[in-house]
């Protein structure tokens, strides 16, 4: 399901037309998006959890010449699911 998809199933589940669905939808990763770059995390109870996580620096290999070249530290969006989503799939 890609976010058009998304936007017209949420448009016909809340029975709402397709420009408001386009809004919240786009209102809730927005919200989603504030609070991860300030640092929060997102619970949404039942489905899961959206985080900050850090990934360490660490040492690689360039592909073309083989030389070792240093990958630095980078701050990552994470998702960590909720049971009732992992419940569901099950």
């Amino acid at each position: 399901m890609n976010k058009s998809e998304l936007i017209d199933h949420v448009a016909e589940a809340a029975d709402i037309s397709k420009a408001s669905a386009r809004r919240a939808v786009d209102a809730a990763i927005a919200a989603v998006k504030t609070a991860l770059q300030n640092g929060d995390s997102v619970t949404l109870v039942g489905f899961g959890t959206f985080y900050v996580g850090q990934r360490a620096s660490r040492s690689g290999r360039n592909p073309r010449t083989g030389k070792e070249i240093t990958i630095k530290s980078a701050t990552t969006p994470k998702f960590r699911a909720g049971k009732a989503l992992k419940d569901a799939l099950n």
